[in-house]
């Protein structure tokens, strides 16, 4: 068993870890049935949801993705294989996985633990309660990559445990929350840019059906510390444009929303929040987040425009100071590097943190092969020559 101290915190103060500004390699997406296309035919354009807007609207017409399947990596490294085919350079990295699943490893550091000494429970350094449970993840190491997936299982029980937690009477459902989320985003999406696109649709966008089946999901390499990674997540939209330049940033938006903030609870809430928010963005160079917040019945009051970059300094200047954006840079960084140097062989392992302790366990699960984390296909392509000129341009991938 190998183990990764989380406290004390203390030592991942200071300047920040490198960070590698990430790179959209690749993309791919969803349809409305949620089928796989190798296109950005969901890409989608922000454009300012009208006020007052009622979120609950269309509940019951909601259609919602059934999520329990167990995915995996594989529409992420179905994209890989592409790329890889189409430019003969395989795509060299440490750590291939989604951002949700490099989201979490972010927030680890700020989970509750039980103290060594008193046996009591103790928050992280900051004095912030975070939700408590334990948390698992399955990694795969195939040559010299390691494959992150959160382990399926694990995420069910925890949703499951979540869903039995005490709801406040008289409060909305949890569902109902949720779909919140996807209203707002039905309301401030356009499928084409907004000059071709009609007064009549921009301004009927609330009578729509919300279906979250559809997704633009961007493939990027990004480096963290030491580690270079490959990571797919969704995107919500774009700000005006892709750029006709690969080499140039895209400015994406990630829409969010959040209650009203009324007194120093929800302020913490939503310093909370933000911590997620700026780390999902991070990850994937979302440079913008717009937060519709709304009241405590669902209706859209006000949008905030907030800068990715400028969070964490906001946090410490606005806010209660209950998590440090450098700190938690440099904790993923150390984690991931110790990471590497732990699993240095192929098979299928285990991540834990188990709920209320200050440690990260790894350990072996599967001695051979790569259990589900890795499809069939990809593990055959990965094995075979991708072409004479492999070799070379994997020079050049790995330099990119």
């Amino acid at each position: 068993m190998n183990r990764f101290d989380v406290q004390p915190l203390g030592r991942f103060a200071g300047s920040s870890a490198a960070i590698r500004r990430p790179k959209e390699i690749t993309y791919f997406s969803y349809d409305d049935n949620h089928q796989y296309h190798l296109d950005s035919r969901s890409l989608r354009y922000y454009y300012p949801p009208m006020l007052g807007a009622d979120l609950s609207q269309g509940f019951d017409t909601f259609q919602q993705l059934d999520d329990t399947a167990d995915d995996h990596l594989d529409s992420l490294l179905k994209t890989i294989m592409a790329l890889e085919e189409r430019t003969g350079a395989k795509q060299e990295v440490d750590v291939i996985t989604w951002r949700g699943m490099m989201t979490k490893v972010r927030a680890l550091a700020w989970m509750p633990t039980i103290s060594r000494t008193t046996g009591r429970l103790q928050q992280p350094d900051n004095g912030y309660s975070f939700r408590q449970y334990e948390w698992l993840t399955s990694p795969a190491r195939m040559k010299d990559t390691i494959y992150i997936e959160e382990n399926h299982e694990s995420k069910l029980q925890q949703r499951q445990s979540q869903r039995q937690q005490p709801w406040q009477a008289g409060a909305p459902s949890q569902d109902l929350m949720s779909y919140w989320g996807y209203k707002f985003e039905t309301l401030s999406l356009l499928p084409r840019q907004w000059d071709p696109t009609t007064r009549e649709f921009i301004e009927s966008r609330e009578d729509l059906v919300v279906n979250n089946y559809a997704q633009y999901c961007s493939v990027v390499r990004t480096g963290i510390g030491k580690t270079k990674l490959i990571i797919g997540g969704e995107v919500d939209a774009v700000w005006d444009c892709k750029p006709d330049n690969k080499d140039d940033p895209t400015n994406w938006v990630e829409l969010k929303t959040s209650a009203e903030i009324e007194n120093e609870r929800d302020m913490l809430k939503y310093e909370r929040k933000l911590l997620k928010f700026w780390i999902q963005s991070f990850l994937l160079g979302v440079p913008k987040i717009i937060v519709g917040f709304r009241s405590k019945h669902g209706v859209l009051q006000r949008l905030e425009e907030l800068e990715t970059k400028n969070i964490p300094s906001m946090v410490k200047r606005r806010g209660k100071g209950t998590w440090d954006g450098n700190l938690c840079i440099n904790f993923t960084a150390s984690f991931l590097d110790w990471l590497k140097h732990t699993v240095t062989s192929d098979g299928v392992w285990r991540i834990r943190r188990r709920e209320r302790t200050p440690v990260i366990e790894v350990f072996k699960h599967e001695e051979t092969g790569y259990g589900d984390v890795l499809s069939p296909e990809f593990v055959k392509w990965r094995t075979q020559s991708i072409g004479n000129s492999t070799q070379g341009n994997g020079d050049k991938a790995r330099a990119s």
